[in-house]
């Protein structure tokens, strides 16, 4: 008797964490349908401003990324104080919110609240998401469940960018149909996580009755270990991943209409290919990696620089297809692939204790890239009358910060 309980709490277990993966997935799904859905849109939401500039419309998204930004390391400590589920949950519910100020804004003002209320409330996913696969997800599978989780943002960027550039642009709906559809998709996620989450009562005794957790130290990292040099140089590393992803993020569906030529759903489906692309380089190099972990660091500068030479292919391009290429080739060796070997890396070398403060330190460095990037190539854009140099831009950032890492970790034996 005593067998088969074990037993059906290890099967119980198993369930649980891979439909943590599924659920974290789709949450990440309707994250990037909003992040992304108003990118391709800009002509018309600047139409409806009554001209707004380049700057003005990214600030839209840099206002979203502040607050995204600024929840990173709180959102760890609510995690650990609360629970996941009674965070996840409320911070979905302001994401909703703020998706739906966006959607009923008349002025630009009012749209900026809107956007840093929708960065607040996804800023606490990040740590729910870590620390739920933290516990449930086998250390054997944590590689490839990073990867799995990360294609959710391929998915939900494609589908964001594609259907706001069809419906918007292309047939000509107003714009804020994109954030009252978005509205929808975070109403079911919410329903799904009250559905599908547990609790940390609920959770107990499976992690009484099972050895797949992996346990997360209690003792906290001190400032000190954040910043030794190996860290820095990974800081430094994610931060120039980030900043040239989120350009693409933000601003390729207008370059693409504005300065290559691509209209209506074309733009969107253009775009959303750089993500789409992503899932199987993920994948792939995921599962490259865990097969060869000496290797890891090597094959993580290898994705860094070929990433920045296909982002600089496409932008050159002479014609459409050399630029397609291009892109899809970035999407492919770009950030989604890397991410998870960065993380893995990150987890086998940074300080023992307290591995969730460092990797709260690790996507605030990270993602601070998102709140720069969005205004500057606007403002970039404004005084130049093309966002080509802020891509330059971009490709010299990820070769500096690819030197720093090598140079800091790149020569060190262990891997």
């Amino acid at each position: 008797m005593v067998e088969t309980e074990a037993t059906t709490v290890v099967k119980k277990k198993t369930v649980y964490w891979k439909q943590i993966i599924f659920v974290l997935t789709a949450g990440w799904i309707a994250i990037w349908v909003y992040r992304t859905a108003l990118a391709p849109i800009y002509p018309e939401i600047s139409t409806y401003f009554g001209g707004a500039s380049g700057s003005q419309l990214g600030s839209i998204s840099s206002f979203y990324f502040l607050g995204y930004v600024l929840m990173q390391i709180p959102s760890g400590l609510l995690v650990d104080k609360f629970g996941q589920k009674k965070i996840m949950i409320p911070g979905f519910l302001l994401f909703g919110i703020g998706a739906l100020v966006v959607g009923l804004a008349g002025t630009l003002p009012v749209l900026y609240i809107g956007s840093v209320l929708a960065g607040v409330g996804c800023g606490t996913y990040y740590g729910v998401a870590y620390s739920l696969m933290s516990h449930h997800v086998p250390s054997s599978r944590k590689s490839l469940s990073i990867a799995i989780v990360n294609s959710g943002t391929a998915v939900g960027s494609g589908l964001g960018m594609i259907s706001s550039s069809y419906f918007v642009a292309q047939l000509g709906m107003p714009w804020q149909y994109m954030m009252f559809f978005t509205f929808s998709l975070i109403m079911i996620m919410v329903f799904i996580f009250w559905k599908f989450i547990r609790g940390n009562k609920e959770t107990a005794e499976l992690v009484a009755h099972t050895q797949l957790i992996a346990e997360i130290p209690e003792e906290k990292s001190t400032l000190k270990d954040l910043m030794r040099p190996q860290m820095i140089g990974a800081y430094c590393l994610y931060f120039a991943t980030c900043y040239a992803y989120y350009l693409t993020d933000t601003w390729l569906p207008n370059f693409l209409s504005t300065e290559r030529g691509f209209e209506g759903a074309t733009i969107g489906l253009a775009s959303s290919m750089v993500f789409f692309a992503a899932i199987p380089g993920a994948l792939f190099f995921s599962r490259i990696a865990d097969k060869f972990a000496h290797k890891k660091i090597s094959l993580i500068i290898f994705l860094e620089l070929v990433a920045a030479a296909m982002l600089f292919i496409a932008v050159q391009a002479p014609n459409k297809t050399f630029l397609m290429i291009g892109l899809i080739s970035y999407g492919f060796f770009g950030k989604l692939a890397v991410e998870p070997l960065i993380i893995s890396w990150l987890g086998e070398n940074a300080p023992k204790k307290g591995i969730a403060t460092t990797l709260g330190f690790f996507n605030f460095f990270g993602m601070s890239s998102s709140v720069i990037v969005p205004s500057l190539t606007g403002a970039i854009s404004d005084a130049t009358g093309s966002k080509v140099y802020a891509f330059y831009l971009s490709v010299i950032i990820i070769l500096v910060g690819t030197t720093i890492f090598y140079f800091v970790n790149g020569r060190r034996k262990k891997a």
